[in-house]
C-alpha cells in the first residue's frame, strides 16, 4: 500500500476545480488526507482563516469533515508547511506559466489543467501569445512537460514532474483518431473532418454573451472555426498536419458533455472487425476507454463519468467510416483525467476513485 500523499488544489472555485475537489475528497487512497485548497481570499475572509469550501460549493459539504475545509490564501509557505507533494493547478494559462516553474523548483509534482504547457511546438503555442514564450525558463519548463493522456503516454506520466492535462475537445478527438492513424489505416490525403459539440460548461464559469442562457438555450452554434485553441493538440498528439484535418467546435444547449463525430477515409477497404481489432489492441490496458461494438455512444451514457466512449460505423464499401466519441468535458476532459494522471504518477490502479 503506497503511503498517503498530500495534494493541493489552486483554482477550486471553477467548474473543473469543483469536480477535482469532489474526486480527491472521496479518493480511497486519500482518506483522512483532504487536499489543501489555496487561492485568492478576500480581506473580509482572512480573519476567519479563509472561505469555507461548502460556502463555495455547497454540494461538497458532508458529515465526514468536508464542510470544515476552507479555501486559504495562496502562498508557497502554506504548501510547504502543509507538506504538499502534488499540486493541481486549475488556473488560467497565464497563472500557470508563472507558478509552474517555481513549483518545480520547490520539488513539487504538478498536474496543470490549463493549456500553459500542453504544446511542444512554438507555432501551435502562438495562439496563446504567452508573454514569456522566448525565455530560457519557459523553454526549460516546457521540456519537462508530459502531455497528460495516459492512453498515449502512460510510461512518461509515471515519472513526470509536470503533467500538462489535455483539453476536453482534444481528448475526445485524439482518442478516436490516434489508433487508426498509428495503424496507418487512414488516407490522410483525403482529409479528416472532426465535427465536435460541447455543453456550456466547456467555456468555463465566467459568463459571456455566448454562454448566456438567452443565447445558448434552444440554440446550436459553431464557433472558433479554423482557430480553436485545441487544434494544436490534435495535430501534435494524433499525428496529423493542419491541412489533413478540419476541426469545428459547436456549443450545445446542455450543461456538460462532448460528442465528436469524425469522418475518415481508409486507404484500403476495412471490415468492422478489422477496425474494432485496432481499437481493442490500442486500448487493451486503458480502463477509462469504453468501445462500443454494436451501437454508437451518446452523451447521456458518458456524462458524469470518467469514461471516453468510442464507436464507429463503416459504409458499404468499407472505405469510409464515421467515428463517434463522447465524454464528460469536466471529468475525462478535465478533472477526472487529472486524477487519472495522479493515479499513474503514484503507481496506483489507473481507474481508482474514478469508477
Amino acid at each position: 500500500m503506497t503511503k498517503n500523499i498530500q495534494t493541493a488544489i489552486v483554482g477550486v472555485t471553477g467548474y473543473a476545480g469543483a469536480e477535482l475537489a469532489r474526486l480527491l475528497l472521496h479518493h480511497p487512497r486519500l482518506k483522512n488526507h483532504p487536499p489543501v485548497f489555496a487561492g485568492r481570499v478576500d480581506t473580509k475572509d482572512l480573519a476567519h482563516g479563509g472561505v469555507p469550501l461548502a460556502e463555495i460549493h455547497p454540494q461538497l459539504g458532508d458529515n465526514a469533515g468536508a464542510a470544515n475545509l476552507k479555501l486559504e490564501p495562496f502562498s508557497w509557505e502554506l504548501l510547504t508547511t502543509r507538506g504538499v507533494e502534488v499540486l493541481f493547478l486549475a488556473t488560467p494559462h497565464e497563472q500557470s506559466r508563472e507558478w509552474v516553474p517555481e513549483a518545480l523548483k520547490r520539488g513539487l509534482r504538478v498536474i496543470d489543467l490549463s493549456a500553459a504547457w500542453r504544446l511542444t511546438e512554438a507555432a501551435n503555442r502562438a495562439v496563446y501569445d504567452f508573454a514569456d514564450e522566448a525565455t530560457e525558463l519557459a523553454a526549460s519548463t516546457q521540456s519537462q512537460a508530459v502531455y497528460g493522456m495516459p492512453e498515449l503516454h502512460r510510461k512518461q506520466i509515471a515519472s513526470a514532474q509536470l503533467v500538462a492535462n489535455p483539453g476536453c475537445y482534444a481528448t475526445s478527438i485524439i482518442l478516436a483518431l490516434k489508433p487508426l492513424v498509428a495503424a496507418g489505416l487512414i488516407d490522410l490525403d483525403r482529409g479528416i473532418v472532426a465535427d465536435a459539440k460541447s455543453g456550456v460548461s466547456g467555456a468555463g464559469k465566467a459568463a459571456t454573451a455566448r454562454t448566456h442562457f438567452m443565447y445558448a438555450a434552444d440554440n446550436l452554434s459553431a464557433y472558433s472555426v479554423f482557430a480553436h485553441r485545441h487544434t494544436g493538440e490534435l495535430l501534435e498528439q494524433a499525428g496529423v498536419s493542419g491541412c489533413q484535418i478540419v476541426f469545428t467546435p459547436h456549443l450545445l444547449p446542455i450543461p456538460r458533455g462532448i460528442l465528436s463525430t469524425i469522418y475518415v477515409h481508409f486507404k484500403m477497404a476495412q471490415t468492422h472487425e478489422s477496425v474494432a481489432q485496432v481499437y481493442r489492441e490500442f486500448f487493451r490496458d486503458s480502463p477509462m476507454v469504453r468501445l462500443y461494438d454494436k451501437s454508437l455512444p451518446q452523451i447521456q451514457y458518458s456524462v458524469r463519468t470518467n469514461y471516453a466512449d468510442i464507436g464507429f460505423q463503416l459504409d458499404s464499401s468499407g472505405k469510409r467510416a464515421v467515428i463517434v466519441s463522447c465524454l464528460d468535458n469536466l471529468l475525462k476532459g478535465a478533472a477526472g483525467q487529472a486524477v487519472q494522471n495522479l493515479n499513474v504518477m503514484q503507481g496506483w490502479p489507473e481507474s481508482e476513485g474514478l469508477e
